[in-house]
């Protein structure tokens, strides 16, 4: 045997492409990281009346409105006389407690009761830096809470700052726990947002491939037919659907000349900030929106701008409408942009004023609106009292009649006498 027959032979060589494809990887890792943050938000709770509030019963509770933090859904409870039987109401108590369908959900929480004097002495309850033995704390399933059965010993309470007016303010801070991944990426291009909108304004500017000639009020305006086409159904139908076999041949024999169609339905401000949308997608100046004459809400541009929408079938301008108009509802508007809702079919703007007139109804029932809707729109009325449930509603305070029996015996609910509709 030969010395050589013992040795190993050399592993063969890669080839060129193998070569290169190794030191590629070589030069390009990748790395990812786990980052573990807390999603913060604050929600103020205001318990105002709360001497009428004592004397409920144990365990039973005050509950603030729901709030949105880390995509779950989140409520204050406040138990003046505690949530402890064996206390004997001794102790007010209080708790954030998850009030939507979700499971083992992880967050540290903060209960902070304001000291009303200015002196900035309040009482906090923190998870927030702070170390925390066992991590944050997981609630389990929907009804779950955190928080104290002995928050305060109500004689204290009942004497100190924190009280003032009959009023108490609670701030509850609640931090979702979430995790992400973060991973590197050796290259990225930024892309802007879409600029579409600009340069269809610019052929509506230039008059570029203009078709049609729209005359209000004696001024015209040059525009397209496909653009307006597109973006409503009405003018689909009067440029394309409408149009009869004699009438194709008419425009035939003179397709030199524009056709010109009279817009009769509208003003001349409400009908260029409606073109302005369909060509830019964007609403006019904000101060343009609510100029009135006399401060109406029908009066506003924006009003008039939302029944253009409905009529004409554009559904985005309708609620890009009804979001602005949403910011202007108080207790003296609220009644009448709810008759605009319901007569324009804006179901987003209505519902959003059924709840805050539900919510406010002892104030709005005495208000000018409020008498609007019982001349005009009584099924509006009635709506609100079905949402706020038919409530009880008494300034003083006292046991007052519903609102439902003063309507149903011929009182308004300001005291005064109605006539009963047939």
């Amino acid at each position: 045997m030969d010395d050589d027959d013992g040795e190993a032979s050399p592993p063969p060589a890669p080839p060129a492409g193998a070569a290169a494809h190794s030191r590629d990887m070589a030069e390009s890792p990748t790395c990812s990281r786990s980052v573990t943050k807390t999603v913060n938000r604050s929600h103020r709770f205001v318990i105002q009346g709360y001497s009428l509030a004592k004397g409920m019963g144990v365990g039973r509770r005050i509950a603030s409105e729901t709030f949105s933090v880390g995509g779950y859904q989140w409520a204050v409870y406040f138990y003046p006389d505690g949530k402890n039987p064996l206390d004997n109401s001794a102790y007010v108590s209080v708790f954030i407690a998850l009030v939507s369908d979700d499971t083992d959900v992880r967050a540290l929480f903060a209960l902070t009761l304001l000291d009303q004097s200015g002196k900035g002495k309040h009482k906090v309850h923190s998870h927030f830096d702070r170390s925390l033995e066992s991590g944050p704390y997981t609630l389990k399933y929907r009804g779950s809470m955190w928080g104290y059965k002995r928050f305060f010993r109500r004689t204290a309470l009942e004497t100190s700052d924190f009280l003032k007016d009959d009023c108490l303010k609670i701030n509850c801070t609640v931090g979702v726990v979430v995790s992400t991944i973060d991973y590197s990426r050796p290259h990225s291009i930024q892309v802007p947002d879409s600029d579409i909108g600009y340069h269809f304004g610019m052929l509506l500017d230039n008059y570029e491939g203009v078709d049609v000639i729209l005359n209000v009020g004696g001024e015209r305006f040059h525009a397209h037919k496909l653009v307006l086409a597109a973006r409503s159904s009405l003018f689909r139908s009067k440029f394309f659907n409408a149009v009869s076999d004699g009438e194709k041949n008419e425009a035939d024999g003179r397709s030199d000349e524009l056709q010109e169609i009279v817009i009769d339905d509208m003003e001349l401000k409400v009908f260029k900030a409606m073109l302005h949308f369909i060509y830019r997608d964007t609403l006019v100046d904000d101060n343009e929106l609510d100029a009135s004459s006399d401060g109406s809400i029908f009066d506003t541009l924006a009003a008039k701008l939302l029944a253009a929408a409905d009529k004409y079938d554009l559904a985005r301008l309708r609620l890009l409408c009804e979001s602005y108009l949403c910011k202007c509802i108080s207790v003296t508007t609220v009644a009448i942009t709810l008759a605009l809702a319901d007569r324009h079919h804006a179901m987003e703007l209505k519902a959003v004023c059924l709840k805050f007139a539900a919510e406010n109804l002892s104030a709005v029932i005495r208000t000018e609106g409020f008498d609007y809707l019982k001349d005009n729109c009584p099924s509006l009325q009635s709506e609100i009292l079905r949402t706020s449930g038919g409530e009880e509603v008494c300034s003083s305070g006292g046991k007052g009649r519903s609102v439902w029996a003063q309507l149903a015996d011929g009182g308004d609910t300001g005291g005064r006498r109605v006539r009963h509709r047939i």
